[in-house]
């Protein structure tokens, strides 16, 4: 048995299994007899070539990967603190998002495009931040932070989905509210559930083609060992960056994928806006401008803070000393705006606000009447 560092030794080593494999070849007249050990030899007599097999056989034979997620590991005296506060935020985005889905569905009244999307809008949320969340709120209370190859890929896979489907989602509900602002009287019927089912299947399945595109780059990328991932997060960046392959193709394939969508989302947004403040500003009545700007607000400000975080994460320069701003901007993107977002449309909307009351009492008086039985 040779020893790593010898390479002589290693290349004798492989010389002499291929005389054997040879001999044997031309035994079973598999080999043309021309084919001779000394020809063998000499094909794989550069180092070069001797080097790339070694190489490719060493790699084979590595260790399990793993990747460790440092995450917030500097600040040994905050986690506890970002423990109970990040538990605290993931518990109100699964009561908010699920909450709100529940809502839609029990009142009749919800039952229009506008609240389908909003219901779908809630349910990326939910699924997005259960991605991350339980994770880092595990690496925040163990010293144990590795997870595995397939965990860490399986992590980014999901997640690019959801997070895709929702920047969609989001132009889809643009559009829908340019159809009910500048075509009131047809709303009904140009948004028919048809076309609001074939949107935010488009939405779902567009996400799946990317999520699946650069998850397929990641996993035919070489890794060995143990490699360390400076964010609480498996994304993409952090997986290529630790390869052993070059990552050029891997690259240029999310940037591509990541500027396509979010140049073509936001130029549906900011047209269908366009029209809406024209159309409004039409008006005569300050009353009818007024109620028409509020059925877009919300929708408005979740637009701002999902977009404005992308392009802050975008904008944030690749160096050592900007880790904690794109740490920071991660737990906004993957952990507050799930929780927002059921809030900003819940708090300006009285038909949400209606129905969450009456279900909430209708509740309180069913277990009053139990408890009395």
């Amino acid at each position: 048995m040779c020893p790593p560092d010898n390479k002589n030794c290693v290349n004798q080593h492989y010389l002499k299994n291929i005389k054997n494999i040879a001999v044997i070849l031309d035994g079973l007249k598999i080999l043309p007899s021309d084919h001779t050990i000394g020809s063998v030899e000499n094909s794989l007599h550069s180092e070069n070539q001797l080097s790339y097999f070694n190489h490719r056989n060493l790699e084979n034979q590595s260790t399990e990967v793993t990747f460790i997620l440092l995450g917030f590991s500097e600040y040994p005296d905050l986690q506890l603190p970002l423990f109970l506060l990040f538990l605290t935020i993931y518990t109100v985005t699964v009561l908010g998002n699920l909450g709100m889905i529940l809502i839609i569905r029990i009142n009749p009244k919800l039952h229009i495009p506008m609240y389908f999307f909003l219901s779908h809008l809630s349910f990326l949320d939910f699924c997005y931040s259960t991605v991350v969340t339980p994770k880092l709120l595990e690496n925040l209370v163990v010293e144990d932070r590795t997870i595995s190859f397939s965990g860490c890929i399986s992590q980014f896979f999901f997640q690019c989905i959801f997070v895709v489907a929702e920047t969609f989602m989001l132009a889809v509900m643009a559009y829908d509210r340019f159809v009910a602002v500048c075509n009131p009287l047809l709303y009904t019927t140009a948004m028919s559930f048809r076309l609001c089912s074939l949107l935010v299947g488009a939405s779902y399945s567009w996400g799946l083609i990317c999520s699946g595109t650069l998850t397929y780059l990641l996993v035919e990328s070489s890794y060995r060992g143990k490699n360390i991932i400076r964010n609480f997060v498996c994304e993409h960046a952090a997986i290529a960056s630790v390869s052993y392959s070059d990552p050029y193709i891997s690259q240029q394939t999310i940037l591509v994928l990541a500027t396509f969508n979010e140049i073509s989302t936001l130029m549906i947004i900011l047209t269908s806006y366009v029209f809406i403040f024209i159309t409004v500003m039409k008006r005569p009545s300050t009353g009818g401008r007024r109620k028409a700007f509020s059925t877009c607000a919300s929708h408005l400000t979740a637009i701002t803070i999902f977009h404005g975080t992308i392009l802050f994460l975008y904008c944030v320069p690749n160096s050592k000393n900007s880790w904690l701003m794109v740490k920071v901007g991660s737990v906004f993107y993957n952990v507050v705006i799930p929780m927002l977002n059921p809030l900003i449309y819940s708090l300006r909307n009285k038909d949400v606000k209606e129905t969450a009351r009456k279900f909430i009492n209708t509740t309180l008086v069913m277990k009053c009447k139990a408890r009395k039985k």
